[in-house]
């Protein structure tokens, strides 16, 4: 049987090739991430052709940076000790030398106060402001080091007044409605209405892409009820994260989120150094084995890879490890009880959780559904079940979306005239498949009242009894 946790991999020129895409395919990824911080849009195009050229089930996933600082691409390093005091300045035209250091953002002398905390370069160096004229913040140095051009630049539980949505932003995300990709993973995300402005671009030209808020600080966090409700999708960005949170919190953080989502029927990948010493060794260390399994246990989404597939030197080793991992988890958890539990008033939402709850009392092999959006899928999807859900969807965009949701395997077929003609076909590709025989017991979800209003029923059957049923 399939895996029921999918796998993001980050591509980038590298690994973006025709042979390498195939074998991570092979091995075990769902959705290709492309990140535009590190990608051209001319190397981006020829990476989605050479996806798609490969499998159409393979899901495309694009970053936006988000509103982020960084130090000046400008001057020089500055090496500092214990105890320095420098002066930081928003200007990203600024060059920074001797005790003067530029940051990107114009406004950051404004946004900070005396005693708020600086992160810089993935915390390598940290500062704290103990002073503030009309020009510059006047930062204690906690620690010896190097600021370097352009690192990244963290102040954790301070709101930057930042755009939510740069230029180059809007560039990525013109291109990926363009190119028609299934997902937009928006950075920095602190609040609901970052993710309205993402979906106010998208419904002016009518696009279904979907949108995945990256979990990143403190602040977002805090605001996670209101995120996930406005949200297609949950990334939980360890990185950043743990920069600005200790790392005790963490994998609290995690498993909260993991819950919240589950619990809004909501997708969450689970990112950031998963294996991350594959990238320069042939096999992960214990304490990454287990990072994995507990994210598979805790039944996020997805798991991402990062530089693990985009610049390591065992692209395809850690796919191959990951898979092993996921599967190995999977298999020794006996029974899923479906959690949480259905929606009030919800025809689908109490018709799915009933589907599950008979695949753990009842010898059942599949679940079968037809959909036009994937949002009977999503349902299933969202009680966790140990049977594989198999969707077939009457669009591509609905097909490749499935690809990042929990246990569903997902089909494209032509729209069908009636409902025996739908369950002859599908019952006959998953025969021919090896994925059914005639004596298995499936589960159906279906509707009578047309596409639009949605399932309706549950139907529980041996594969040959629908096959024999007459038209």
């Amino acid at each position: 049987m399939d895996k029921r946790t999918k796998i993001v991999a980050t591509i980038s020129e590298k690994t973006g090739t025709p042979d390498y895409l195939f074998q991570l395919f092979e091995a075990g990824v769902n959705v290709v991430r492309l990140n535009s911080a590190h990608q051209s849009l001319e190397t981006a195009v020829e990476v989605i052709k050479n996806i798609r050229n490969i499998n159409s089930c393979i899901a495309i996933l694009i970053d936006t940076k988000g509103p982020e600082v960084r130090t000046s691409s400008n001057g020089t390093s500055l090496f500092v000790k214990t105890g320095d005091i420098i002066k930081i300045k928003g200007n990203p035209d600024g060059e920074t030398h001797k005790d003067i250091l530029y940051v990107t953002y114009s406004h950051f002398h404004d946004d900070l106060s005396v005693g708020d905390v600086i992160l810089i370069d993935d915390g390598d160096i940290s500062m704290t402001v103990t002073e503030k004229d009309d020009q510059y913040l006047y930062c204690k140095i906690e620690n010896d080091g190097e600021i370097k051009n352009r690192k990244g630049v963290n102040v954790p539980n301070v709101k930057l007044h930042l755009p939510v949505i740069s230029e180059k932003d809007k560039v990525f995300i013109d291109f990926a409605i363009e190119n028609e990709l299934d997902y937009i993973a928006h950075s920095f995300v602190q609040h609901e209405d970052d993710v309205h402005e993402i979906r106010k671009i998208l419904q002016k030209k009518n696009s279904n892409i979907k949108i995945i808020s990256k979990i990143e600080n403190q602040i977002g966090v805090d605001n996670i009820a209101g995120i996930i409700e406005a949200s297609d999708g949950i990334m939980v960005a360890r990185g950043d994260l743990g920069i600005e949170i200790a790392a005790e919190k963490i994998p609290v953080i995690q498993r909260k989120l993991i819950k919240s989502c589950i619990k809004g029927n909501k997708m969450v990948i689970i990112a950031t150094q998963m294996l991350h010493s594959m990238i320069t060794n042939p096999r992960p260390t214990r304490a990454e084995v287990n990072d994995v399994a507990t994210a598979v246990y805790e039944k996020a989404d997805a798991l991402m890879l990062s530089g693990e597939t985009a610049t390591g030197n065992y692209p395809i080793q850690s796919v191959n490890m990951m898979t092993k991992i996921i599967k190995e988890i999977e298999l020794a958890t006996e029974k899923y009880y479906p959690n949480p539990q259905p929606i009030q008033n919800n025809i689908l939402s109490v018709l799915s959780h009933s589907a599950v709850l008979a695949c753990n009392t009842l010898p059942i092999k599949a679940i079968i559904v037809d959909t036009l959006t994937g949002r009977t899928a999503r349902f299933l999807s969202a009680y966790r079940g140990k049977i594989p859900v198999y969707a077939f969807c009457y669009n591509e965009y609905a097909m490749r979306q499935l690809a990042l949701t929990y246990g569903v395997k997902a089909f494209m077929m032509e729209m069908s005239h009636s409902r025996d003609n739908f369950l002859r076909r599908t019952i006959q590709f998953l025969i021919k498949q090896k994925m059914l025989t005639h004596t298995d017991n499936v589960v159906v979800m279906g509707g009578s009242f047309g596409m639009a209003n949605g399932a309706s029923f549950m139907e529980i059957s041996t594969a040959q009894n629908l096959l024999d049923y007459p038209v």
